[in-house]
């Protein structure tokens, strides 16, 4: 079996071959060669030692040299190529605590995760595949290499890992390295946030977002996440709803931002809505009420689930920008639109016209997640909004103080002291020109003002 494989990476496995050391492209590369993907990253493993690569080429720099990773620069490009290895006792469930170099490509294959990820390949050799990858790959599994529970203790992150790649290619994780992630999910909590957040993510932004059930079904989500274990096990009881809290939160994320081919959002949209589906009804457990008619309600769930969503993105080390859209975004979710042309300029105005599409987006999904038998009426609403929305934006009317054709300096100029009271009159300003869009002329708002301050 014979792959095409870039020039750069070509040139560095022969020129390592040429001085009579063994090379292979290895791991996820591999795997998305296979599968016929085009591979973001190109991984080299050799039984050259790191000083012997770095002898080899001109330009390289010393990534991981204790763990026998040097990257080589070729132009703009670079490659990490690492000394076939043993790890040696892992004291953090994360990282060995020393590593050996070996010259047999088989020690470095049966320290990785999945059988799918340990497969080595060369145009001389072809694919070098020791644990069944090749077969898991055709059997859709996701399964360790050799014991599925060392493993885990080597690396507590491949719990998380298994569930990603679940989602990413759409397959099953294999029976025994279920009965390990169940047996030891626990470990999870020796795992930096910032790391789970990264899994948590590739997991969300991926085509089988629903795999997030899997986090719930193995123990993992009463770890990392436990208010989604409480949404998986809150019933909703109203005319608006036939799922679980969770069911419906997982049907949400899956109906958000659409298929990664369609590229219809940019990756940094498609994540804040991923993460806004995820955390829209965190707190709906903890406002849980029961009217007399029987029908469950969850007053004031987006105020509240803003604020937790806030804290579960600080612990997962968010951005800013990130938590503070995602955190926006909850807390309007569940408005509802005045469906004139008043009513979406006071909603943009209030939402912020920033926030605007993608609020649409959320609602869209948010629909989509409840009681198929009254979401048309609900959906005909929302295109009504979206269209009046497009107006609004198509003739350029005002809807924040940034677009008020006067301002402060303005007011300055015609006499008016700063201060509180100069903002009181420009927002009142802003309420009149958002009630008549004819009146955002400089002119008409300066005698409005005027008249205001008792000019």
């Amino acid at each position: 079996m014979e792959f095409r494989i870039p020039e750069k990476v070509h040139y560095i496995i022969n020129t390592l071959n040429e001085h009579g050391y063994e090379a292979y492209a290895v791991g996820g590369c591999v795997r998305d060669m296979i599968l016929g993907k085009d591979p973001e990253d190109w991984d080299i493993t050799t039984s050259a030692k790191p000083q012997e690569i770095k002898k080899l080429f001109r330009r390289t720099v010393d990534t991981g040299i204790m763990h026998g990773t040097v990257t080589v620069l070729l132009d703009k490009d670079h490659y990490e190529v690492t000394t076939y290895r043993i790890d040696g006792k892992y004291e953090d469930y994360r990282h060995p605590k020393e590593v050996s170099f070996t010259s047999k490509l088989e020690e470095d294959l049966k320290r990785r995760d999945f059988a799918i990820n340990a497969m080595a390949y060369n145009p001389h050799s072809g694919i070098v595949d020791l644990f069944g990858g090749m077969e898991d790959l055709k059997n859709a599994v996701i399964r360790c290499v050799g014991n599925a529970s060392e493993r885990f203790e080597e690396d507590a992150l491949r719990i998380l890992r298994a569930v990603r790649f679940s989602a990413q290619l759409g397959f099953q994780i294999e029976e025994n390295t279920k009965k390990a992630i169940r047996e030891k999910a626990g470990l999870l909590r020796n795992i930096s946030a910032e790391r789970i957040r990264m899994e948590l993510t590739k997991l969300l932004v991926s085509d089988n977002p629903d795999r997030l059930r899997l986090l719930y079904e193995l123990g993992i989500s009463k770890v990392i996440m436990p208010e989604f274990d409480r949404m998986m096990e809150t019933p909703q009881k109203n005319i608006h709803h036939i799922y679980t809290v969770g069911e419906h939160t997982i049907k949400t994320v899956s109906a958000v931002a659409g298929k990664i081919s369609e590229s219809r959002l940019a990756p940094r949209e498609r994540t804040i809505l991923r993460w806004t589906m995820l955390l829209h009804d965190i707190e709906k457990p903890g406002t849980i009420t029961v009217g007399e008619d029987g029908q469950h309600h969850f007053h004031g769930h987006q105020e509240k689930g803003a604020e937790t969503a806030k804290r579960i993105m600080k612990n997962l080390k968010f951005d800013n920008d990130t938590l503070e859209a995602v955190v926006h975004l909850i807390r309007w979710h569940d408005y509802r639109f005045s469906l004139t042309p008043k009513g979406i300029r006071k909603a943009t105005s209030k939402v912020g016209k920033e926030y605007m599409p993608l609020l649409f987006e959320v609602m869209y999904a948010d629909i989509c997640g409840k009681n198929p038998d009254i979401i048309d009426d609900m959906l005909k609403e929302l295109e009504e909004a979206k269209k009046l929305y497009t107006e609004i934006i198509s003739k350029n009317e005002c809807v924040s103080l940034k677009e008020l054709n006067i301002s402060g300096k303005d007011l300055i100029k015609a006499g008016f002291k700063p201060g509180k009271e100069m903002g009181v009159i420009l927002n009142q300003l802003l309420e009149a020109v958002i009630e008549d869009p004819s009146l955002n002329n400089k002119e008409t708002l300066l005698n409005m003002a005027k008249n205001m301050g008792g000019k």
